[in-house]
């Protein structure tokens, strides 16, 4: 199944209403989209010691591991700026956002399209461009579940 990118895009600048960034005033939203359907959004969560904040994306991927989800990853969309978005330019998940999103990925096999918006423009690019040559499970020679 194939997911709506303007469905995935508004859940996730739906999802900048939830963000805590009282330091930054930077609202970022991401919102995941699986094979049969769900959508799962999250938002940045800032911390007064920087460091240990967390992304919109990692809030997301979290969120759906809580639910149990292990696979079936198809898009994922990303936004923001002030509240309700706004940012002038496409919004690209972090190094580390990278990295989390593979993870869940690799789980179920999949190379999900990335919807970054910003302004009136839209890049979408795959995970795997975003993230060549990603470390997962099968860097220690074995899958994530041995």
């Amino acid at each position: 199944m194939s997911v709506d990118r303007e469905a995935l895009l508004e859940a996730a600048l739906g999802a900048t209403a939830f963000a805590y960034a009282p330091y930054s005033g930077f609202h970022v939203g991401a919102a995941l989209g699986f094979a049969d359907g769900t959508i799962v959004t999250g938002a940045n969560v800032e911390n007064a010691s920087y460091g240990l904040s967390l992304c919109a994306e990692t809030v997301a991927v979290a969120s759906a591991m809580k639910q149990g989800r292990r696979g079936g990853l198809v898009a994922v969309a990303v936004t923001g700026g002030g509240p309700g978005g706004g940012s002038s330019v496409p919004l690209t998940p972090c190094g580390r956002c990278r990295q989390v999103l593979s993870e869940l990925a690799q789980l179920g096999g999949t190379d999900p399209v990335v919807w970054c918006a910003g302004g009136e423009e839209v890049l979408e690019v795959r995970l795997s461009d975003l993230l060549p040559h990603s470390f997962g499970a099968d860097s220690f020679g074995r899958d994530a579940d041995g």
